[in-house]
């Protein structure tokens, strides 16, 4: 009989408003920013864990945070729908 894994899915969504989102784009796509690198302000947010980026009810970024550096700032990609444009902020 197959043992139960021993782990869990405790992963979080980090919902940002996109007028607040401050980014640099770090790969795009048609004009479109795929990995962003941003500041993370909150502790509690681990890789793995989901950036949402929101303009109202709209989308504009839904991807995974993979990497978190020593400095404060995390990676995340969206190389599907991003709707951000290209830029740094």
């Amino acid at each position: 009989m197959a043992e139960p894994a021993n782990y869990t899915n405790n992963s979080q969504t980090l919902v940002v408003d996109s007028d607040e989102f401050t980014f640099e784009t770090l790969e795009q796509t048609n004009g479109r920013a795929t990995v962003v690198r941003f500041e993370l302000k909150n502790p509690e947010v681990k890789a793995g864990d989901v950036l949402l980026v929101l303009s109202g009810t709209d989308i504009h970024f839904h991807g995974m945070i993979g990497i978190i550096s020593e400095d404060g700032s995390a990676v995340a990609t969206d190389r599907r729908g991003s709707l951000l444009p290209a830029t740094v902020q």
